[in-house]
């Protein structure tokens, strides 16, 4: 019961209170000496120091373009009580932002007509450059604009059509959905390209969420299909990539890694062992997976409470997990920055003895819990998938978790809360397509209207492989098209 209560009510963040002391522990470990790791974690009067937020408003961006209004003293106010004229001295400078609404304008695209005023023939006129959607009339702006919009900013296609209305312009949402259906079918060569910067890094990592197509073949509209979704690539080329399918089976598993030779991350999916054991792939285990179940353990069997002023009460066993947790999670932090072999190093000399000794903690202690009891069940996790969760310390490269997938399908799951449904599996296919640019445009710092705006320009004229691959995220950002101001990170574990 305290369990779906918390489920239901509660926040949704992994942080419970309890775990902020045991995260610090090792983030302050080149400053004090780490505590014994034994059963008892340590101390709860350790504290992590904070940074002071500095107050008051943020400057607006420089970049922004300045409308300079200058306000005055009427003339009868520029005398001095003495009879002098005052003189101007200085200026005070405030700011204001203000924004200027959409502009939505038509290109007019003239074509030079020639002919022979001899022979009255020959008749000649200019080419129209390649489009994205041919005999349409969305601009490839525009089309950014509504792809985007669904997208990224989880709007979906009936409030675009308001949107439009309001500056009006009739956009039927049937030819916004045909356009997005258009769309994905333009991009697939350049996802051709991506899925082979995918494979060419060591480790992809995978994910799936659920998705309601109404017309999916031989299924009733409420059942569920599938976004996958994978992650991977080099440090400088990372991709993105959603796949839709029907279903969440092994075989789609399959058939996304197939042929693929390198580390996979997963959580302990069922769907994802048969391909995990292939001889190509190493499979490595997730410990954010790990770690919900003792916090869920944690919420169940009451755990520490840091607000409580009781000191007398024991941890319980699912606290001393979540330390050791902890502890490992501390080491990754005090790492983040450093090479793939510097953090090889690390792991190597801090985080093997402490999943050492939380071996030996689980060896002692899983015989005495009953299995079908919450704590038993996060304990059985931990004991199963041990081997592909101890092995991300057998490579620098490695990220102790899958946090990373999670977080790139987030912004589908957002998506989904709004639009709420697929209608056709061309649909999902398109929405996968798209989403995919997206997200990989953001995880390689690019803005994604002005990525998508000079990919839709720019790929209906590209008639050879190299033409293509220049307009993959990273060409593109290395050949001037404006950055971001933020940078998507892969996600902390």
């Amino acid at each position: 019961m305290l369990l779906m209560r918390d489920k239901h009510f509660a926040r949704s963040s992994e942080q419970s209170p309890d775990q902020y002391g045991f995260f610090d522990e090792a983030e302050v470990e080149s400053e004090t000496p780490a505590p014994d790791l034994a059963e008892e974690p340590p101390s709860e009067n350790a504290t992590k120091p904070q940074s002071r937020k500095t107050s008051g408003r943020r400057a607006l961006p420089a970049e922004l373009p300045r409308v300079r209004r200058e306000h005055d003293l009427p003339e009868e106010q520029k005398s001095c009580t003495c009879g002098c004229q005052l003189q101007a001295i200085g200026e005070e400078i405030s700011e204001q932002l203000d924004i200027i609404p959409a502009k939505i304008q038509v290109i007019q695209h003239v074509r030079k007509k020639y002919a022979c005023k001899t022979c009255e023939s020959n008749v000649k006129t200019a080419p129209l450059p390649a489009q994205p959607i041919p005999k349409s009339n969305a601009s490839p702006g525009l089309l950014a604009q509504v792809t985007v919009a669904k997208y990224q900013d989880a709007l979906p296609l009936a409030r675009q059509e308001k949107i439009f209305a309001r500056y009006g312009v009739d956009l039927p949402r049937n030819t916004l959905a045909n356009w997005i259906i258009r769309c994905g079918e333009l991009v697939q060569p350049l996802l051709n390209l991506m899925e082979d910067r995918l494979r060419s890094g060591p480790i992809i990592q995978c994910d799936e969420t659920p998705v309601q197509v109404l017309k999916e073949p031989d299924k009733p509209p409420e059942s569920k299909s599938y976004m996958w979704v994978r992650l991977g690539g080099l440090p400088d080329e990372q991709v993105v990539l959603y796949d839709y399918h029907a279903s969440r089976s092994g075989d789609v598993a399959g058939r996304l890694l197939s042929g693929y030779t390198g580390y996979l991350q997963t959580d302990d999916y069922a769907g994802y062992h048969a391909v995990g054991s292939e001889n190509t792939i190493t499979h490595i285990g997730c410990w954010a997976h790990a770690r919900r179940k003792f916090i869920e353990a944690q919420k169940v069997t009451g755990g520490k409470d840091k607000k409580s002023k009781s000191k007398s009460k024991s941890p319980s066993k699912a606290d001393i997990a979540l330390n050791y947790i902890g502890h490992l999670y501390g080491i990754e932090r005090q790492a983040k920055t450093c090479t793939a072999e510097e953090r090889y190093q690390i792991r190597q000399a801090k985080s093997l003895p402490v999943l050492d000794k939380l071996r030996g903690w689980l060896d002692k202690n899983l015989p005495k819990i009953l299995p079908k009891s919450t704590l038993g069940k996060a304990m059985s996790y931990l004991d199963k998938n041990w081997t592909k969760l101890y092995r991300y310390t057998e490579d620098g490269r490695l990220r102790i978790g899958n946090n990373a997938a999670e977080n790139a399908i987030r912004p589908f799951v957002i998506g989904r809360k709004n639009w709420l449904f697929s209608d056709t599996p061309k649909g999902a296919k398109a929405s996968a397509a798209l989403y995919s640019l997206i997200e990989t445009a953001k995880l390689n710092g690019l803005e994604p209207h002005k990525y998508l705006a000079a990919v839709y320009s720019r790929l209906p004229q590209a008639e050879s492989v190299e033409a293509i691959e220049a307009l993959l995220p990273w060409k593109i950002r290395a050949a001037g098209l404006p950055e971001s101001n933020t940078r998507v990170e892969g996600g902390e574990d």
